[in-house]
C-alpha cells in the first residue's frame, strides 16, 4: 500500500475465487469506514459490515 501527500492510496489484492463487490462512485469518490474496507479487502461483502452502537461502562457499587 501507498500513501501519497495528498492522502491518496493504492492497493492491489489477488483473489483466488471471488470477486470485489464494489460500492458505488460518487463524485470520482468511493467512500467506506474502515470495518467497510478491511471486509472489501478481505473479499467478503462490504455491505453488510454494519458499526455496533457502544455504550460506556457503568460504575460498579
Amino acid at each position: 500500500m501507498q500513501e501519497s501527500p495528498a492522502g491518496q492510496w493504492m492497493a492491489c489484492k489477488r483473489l483466488e475465487d471471488a470477486t470485489f463487490t464494489w460500492p458505488a462512485i460518487r463524485d470520482g469518490v468511493i467512500t467506506l469506514n474502515h470495518a467497510q474496507f478491511e471486509a472489501l479487502f478481505a473479499g467478503l461483502d462490504w455491505r453488510k459490515v454494519k458499526a455496533l452502537e457502544t455504550r460506556p461502562p457503568t460504575a460498579a457499587e
